[in-house]
């Protein structure tokens, strides 16, 4: 089987005091098989960018390469610079792996795998395959988490456990038939990402994953969790009726 070129990508955001353990984290096979880890700070107002330099000159990690947005793109937008990127760089991998210490980079394997065999055009760690309580998620994020992927579940017609980790596993040549540039630029980028591949027919897979909320870990407010969910029922409410050829939705819209 040929070798694939695989990415690392890093979204980080305030995370200057997790970024290095993030970064350590990741299994020493995975650092050596990787072609390239690229933190993209999301015009942080903390030194997130020179500690991803310090890091790379102190561990002599000569594949970790920094990008500073020079404004905050949203965490939807970083996603479109990294993707992009990868595709203007060949890669045929990317994973995300958030840097504040939320997932597991321990996981990285496990996850990698399906896309590595052709097995999957995405892979995303599941946390409701774990133990998500147990983890410290909160018990309303769970239940709004399970109640979200029920309808989600049901109107496009899969089988996930859920749609709405970060952890996630892309294969870049998957990327290139769907317009994710289309997307939002905010958190609900993660879902309409995932509508755009069930309506392509993408390969879907997930794997379960360890839950961590710690004090270290960013954790939105429950104004945002409610903001989030709203937007990605409006997401479903424009898909149900681009297919229905009810009203058309630019970014369901793969011929335009």
């Amino acid at each position: 089987m040929e070798e694939k070129k695989i990415a690392i990508f890093i979204p980080a955001y305030n995370a200057a005091s997790t970024l290095p353990m993030v970064i350590d984290r990741i299994p020493k096979e995975i650092k050596e098989k990787v072609k390239e880890i690229f933190v993209i700070d999301n015009a942080s107002p903390d030194n997130t960018y020179l500690t991803a330099v310090g890091y790379r000159q102190d561990r002599g990690l000569s594949n970790l390469q920094a990008i500073r947005n020079k404004e905050n793109r949203g965490y939807g937008g970083s996603q479109k610079l990294a993707y992009q990127y990868c595709i203007d760089n060949g890669f045929d991998i990317v994973v995300m792996l958030h840097g504040d210490a939320q997932y597991a980079p321990e996981m990285i394997p496990a996850l990698l795998e399906p896309v590595e065999m052709g097995e999957a055009d995405l892979v995303f760690g599941s946390r409701m395959k774990g133990a998500p309580l147990k983890g410290g998620m909160p018990a309303w994020r769970y239940l709004g988490n399970r109640a979200l992927t029920v309808i989600e579940n049901k109107i496009l017609g899969l089988n996930l456990s859920e749609f709405h980790s970060g952890y996630r596993v892309y294969s870049v040549p998957a990327l290139l038939k769907v317009p994710f540039q289309r997307c939002s630029n905010n958190y609900h980028f993660d879902s309409e990402i995932l509508i755009q591949f069930a309506m392509a027919k993408l390969k879907i897979m997930e794997r379960p994953i360890p839950t961590h909320y710690g004090r270290e870990s960013m954790s939105p407010s429950l104004l945002s969790v409610i903001n989030y969910s709203l937007n990605i029922l409006r997401a479903l409410v424009r898909y149900v009726l681009h297919v229905k050829g009810v009203r058309k939705a630019y970014m369901y819209d793969f011929k335009a």
